[in-house]
């Protein structure tokens, strides 16, 4: 994806008896003195190497910041927090997840965090990411918000990195890797969903890094299949099928990253399908270029099967670990649910260890909870509106008098909101349509991959209409539309060969939006951290009616 521009040209010929009427026109200026600047600034291998990884790292250390600044506010429990918090530091303490006595969250607010029960608590989400947020608690104690919150931090710091590496990849652009790291630094659903130890974000971590190791191999494959039809060629043997290619090893860690993302939610599986059938359409595309007469067959059913056994069973492996304490020990939901059930409801399982059947049927019920989950709430939204951001999930709000909290005014305000930057919302959901008629005018790969994983994380929502759903699940495709953003910026910036005006323009336009961008980050910072606020401040934030 790049801007190219182009510049029509005329020669005027000339015999020994004519002079040209005019000397030729000099050439038209391209680039800005702006890039000469930047050209000279980059001028040796070590500042461009160091360029290389201080434009991304100094986001990534912005996003920081954001993100872990007076993480341990609010001194409570904050809206789903109270599940998975407690749930996370039952897993700790018994292995699997564990009842609390009633109104448990303000003593575990309080530091009285050791009163859950050996009774089991019905969940139904799978426990990776409980564990995940249980490992700051079990290395500090739960005692202090703030290792609640610290490893979701880490992993939404972590993410703008790898955001920034894969843009870089894509895009081939350091300028655009930063770009899309910022975007993705401070947007306010990606900071909130940051500070608040929820599963969505640990969702997105390990989706990301699946999608990480996916552009990764559609290099490392199509190099392999080259060199072996090359060397089959060589030898005088015209191949009509191609080899099949077993060691892929970024394939391993795609199935690896797939299956940590489907044991902290089963939308992870959603990811998991999604990309295993890129990588087969990935593959029969690179057969066709390569003169295969039969390359949608070998695609399918010669290199299909390898890579699907190359993904699946390694994220089975992945995703059955992550429920071994439950496994192990006896006290969880349903754990003897084989071994005191009749014959005929284990009809089809009965070949299984008793703890398997006992974990299939757990499955079942929490299957069950999931597509008919239909409660009413004041914060939930329809996936329709979810781009443009329609009705963000306010997590907290607390109403203050003067001299309560920090208040100076009549009347203040304490909130979690998350609302994202509007302009980088907007723009992005504008991306996004732009890149759609950029894949089917030109069907570049970098637009493919990118749509494919905005595609897996959110159209899968639409087909449960009448289900209870809420904004802050976009976070688990928030990257993909931060790079269609960054990519489309890209665009507009332009090359640095590029006739100056245009150059200029280009630089211009992208740089005044992400200055607005940052000054609108900056207004909606403190609806993001739950800082103290007038109430008429907080309504200066309002700009749709579904926000308030």
């Amino acid at each position: 994806m790049h801007a190219e521009g182009a510049t029509g040209s005329r020669e005027a010929t000339t015999t020994d008896d004519e002079a040209p009427e005019s000397a030729p026109a000099a050439p038209a200026p391209r680039g800005t003195r702006l890039d000469a600047w930047w050209a000279r600034v980059l001028g040796t291998p070590a500042r461009r190497r160091f360029w290389y990884w201080a434009g991304p790292i100094a986001v990534t250390l912005l996003a920081g910041i954001l993100r872990f600044w007076n993480l341990g506010h609010p001194h409570t429990l904050v809206f789903d927090e109270t599940y998975y918090v407690k749930d996370a530091w039952t897993l700790i303490g018994n292995g699997y997840e564990s009842r609390w006595p009633e109104d448990a969250d303000a003593g575990f607010a309080a530091g009285d965090t050791d009163t859950y029960l050996d009774e089991p608590s019905y969940v139904v989400h799978p426990p990776l990411g409980k564990w995940m947020i249980g490992l700051g608690m079990a290395a500090f104690g739960a005692g202090d918000p703030f290792w609640w919150r610290a490893t979701t931090a880490l992993a939404g710091t972590i993410a703008v990195l790898l955001v920034s590496l894969i843009a870089r990849r894509l895009f081939g652009s350091t300028i655009v890797a930063v770009i899309a790291g910022l975007l993705f630094a401070i947007d306010g659903n990606a900071i909130v969903m940051s500070r608040v130890a929820l599963l969505d974000t640990w969702v997105m971590f390990f989706a990301l890094l699946g999608f990480g190791c996916v552009l990764l191999d559609r290099e490392w494959h199509a190099t392999r299949l080259a060199a072996r039809l090359a060397e089959r060629r060589a030898r005088g043997v015209d191949p009509a099928w191609g080899p099949v290619l077993w060691w892929r090893p970024w394939l391993l860690a795609a199935g690896i990253a797939f299956g940590a993302t489907t044991a902290v939610k089963w939308s992870g599986l959603y990811f998991l399908a999604a990309f295993g059938i890129y990588l087969v359409v990935v593959d029969a595309l690179a057969r066709r270029r390569a003169g295969l007469p039969f390359w949608i067959t070998s695609a399918i059913l010669r290199q299909g099967p390898a890579t699907f056994l190359l993904v699946v069973p390694i994220a089975a492996v992945v995703y059955l670990a992550s429920w071994t304490g439950w496994l192990v020990t006896d006290g969880g939901y349903y754990r003897d649910w084989a071994t005191t059930t009749s014959a005929d409801q284990l009809a089809g399982i009965e070949w299984l260890p008793a703890p398997l059947q006992s974990l299939w049927h757990y499955h079942q019920e929490a299957y069950k909870y999931h597509v008919g989950l239909s409660t009413p709430h004041p914060w939930q939204s329809h996936p329709l509106g979810w781009l443009v951001m329609e009705r963000p999930t306010n997590m907290y709000y607390v109403s203050l008098e003067n001299g309560d909290g920090g208040c100076t005014v009549d009347a203040c305000v304490q909130t979690i909101n998350g609302i994202g930057n509007p302009l980088i919302w907007w723009g992005a959901a504008a991306a996004v349509l732009y890149l759609l008629y950029r894949l089917v005018r030109w069907r570049e790969w970098q637009v493919g991959l990118v749509l494919v994983g905005l595609a897996a994380g959110y159209l899968p929502w639409l087909l449960y209409p009448d289900r209870t759903m809420f904004t802050f699940y976009t976070i688990a495709f928030q990257p993909y539309t931060m790079l269609a953003l960054a990519g489309v910026l890209g665009i507009i910036l332009g090359r640095r060969d590029d006739l100056e005006w245009r150059r200029a323009r280009g630089i211009g336009v992208v740089g005044v939006y992400l200055a607005f961008a940052v000054l609108l980050s900056a207004f909606f910072y403190p609806l993001w951290t739950g800082t103290t606020i007038p109430f008429t401040f907080w309504q200066l934030h309002i700009w749709l009616p579904g926000w308030r």
